[in-house]
């Protein structure tokens, strides 16, 4: 079990703000497209794309580009040491 406070800081601060963490449980279910992940929100592109980019600055979010259509979806192996430092650091 790794404690990388540092990383997992910036997964915590990715997650606390309201509209990141809506598009997380989002993604819980499966990639999906920028589109259709902006559909669900009232806001704009540039708002998905800040929010989309502090979500991969933290690592927790991965994205693909096909084509003009740009793809994302969790980093399982991320969530994964993540969940294990809550659980370590709160047990």
């Amino acid at each position: 079990m790794s404690k990388d406070y540092e990383m997992n800081i910036k997964v915590l601060k990715a997650l606390g703000e309201i509209n990141r963490l809506k598009i997380v449980d989002m993604l819980s279910s499966g990639e999906k497209c920028a589109c259709i992940i902006l559909e669900s929100f009232q806001f704009t592109q540039p708002t998905l794309s800040h929010h989309m980019k502090v979500l991969m600055d933290s690592g927790i979010v991965k994205c693909r580009k096909e084509g003009t259509w740009i793809y994302y979806s969790l980093d399982h192996k991320l969530c994964s040491d993540f969940l294990s430092f809550l659980k370590n650091i709160l047990e």
